[in-house]
C-alpha cells in the first residue's frame, strides 16, 4: 500500500516542543511578523537568530516519542511510505525514519540568503556569521517564514495523489498548502490528532487522542 503521512506539531508536542496555534502556542508569546518573515529577520536579525537559537537548543534536548518511533517502524514494513512533516525538528530522523521530506524547512540546517548554500546549522547562529561557500553575512535559520513557498511541493504533491491512503497526524489544518493536502488525494484519508481539525470534514476516517497512544496503536494494526 502506498502510505502518504503528514505530520504537524501536534506528534512533537509530546516531546516537549511547543505547538503554534494552541491557547499558549508560540504564536501567542511572539509576533511572527517579527520572527517569522523575511522582513523581520531584514529588519532585526538579531532577534530572529535569538528566537532559533532557543528553539534549537529546545530541540537538541528533546528525544524522539512513541509516535516518531511507531512511524519509523512503519516504513520498515511492506508498505511505500512517503512521510512528510510541516515540523522543522529533526525528531523523526532521529528516531529513524529515512528520506523525511520537510516542507517547511529545518531547525538544525543554515541558508545562505545570498548564495543559497545550505549546511549543517551550528547550536548558536549570529548575524555575523559567514556563508561558508560565499563568505557573505548572510546566513539564517533554513526555515521557510511566511510569505515564502514551502520546499518540495510538486513532489509532495505526486505523493499525496497517487497514496492509497493519505494521513494527517497532529496538524491542526490551519497553515495552507497543507491544509489542502488531503483535497489532492485520491484514495483514503484519515486525520489522527488531539481533536478534529479545522479541516476535520475532509478526511474520511478520525482517530483522536493523543499521538504517544494513537500512532503506534494505528500502526501496529496496520503493520
Amino acid at each position: 500500500m502506498k502510505i502518504a503521512i503528514l505530520t504537524g506539531a501536534g506528534v512533537s508536542a509530546e516531546s516537549g516542543l511547543g505547538t503554534f496555534r494552541d491557547k499558549n502556542g508560540l504564536w501567542t508569546r511572539y509576533d511572527l511578523n517579527e520572527v517569522a518573515t523575511p522582513e523581520g529577520f531584514a529588519l532585526n536579525p538579531a532577534l530572529v537568530h535569538d528566537f532559533y537559537n532557543a528553539r534549537r537548543a529546545n530541540c537538541a534536548e528533546a528525544s524522539p516519542n512513541a509516535a516518531h518511533v511507531a512511524l519509523a517502524q512503519l516504513a520498515e514494513t511492506a508498505h511505500d511510505i512517503t512521510l512528510i512533516t510541516q515540523n522543522v525538528d529533526d525528531l523523526h530522523s532521529r528516531a529513524g525514519s529515512l528520506n523525511v521530506v520537510h516542507m517547511h524547512g529545518e531547525l538544525m540546517r543554515a541558508l545562505c540568503a545570498s548564495c543559497g548554500a545550505r549546511w549543517d546549522a551550528p547550536l548558536v547562529m549570529d548575524p555575523s556569521d559567514a556563508c561558508p561557500s560565499c563568505g557573505a553575512a548572510t546566513t539564517r535559520p533554513d526555515i521557510v517564514w511566511f510569505g515564502e513557498i514551502p520546499y518540495h511541493m510538486d513532489a509532495i504533491a505526486e505523493a499525496v495523489e497517487r497514496a492509497d491512503l493519505f494521513v494527517a497526524i497532529g496538524t491542526s489544518a490551519e497553515v495552507y498548502p497543507a491544509a489542502g493536502l488531503v483535497e489532492l488525494a485520491r484514495g483514503q484519508t484519515l486525520e489522527i490528532n488531539l481533536e478534529a481539525s479545522a479541516r476535520a470534514n475532509a478526511f474520511d476516517d478520525h482517530l483522536f487522542g493523543p499521538a504517544t497512544e494513537v500512532v503506534p496503536s494505528w500502526v501496529a494494526e496496520l503493520s
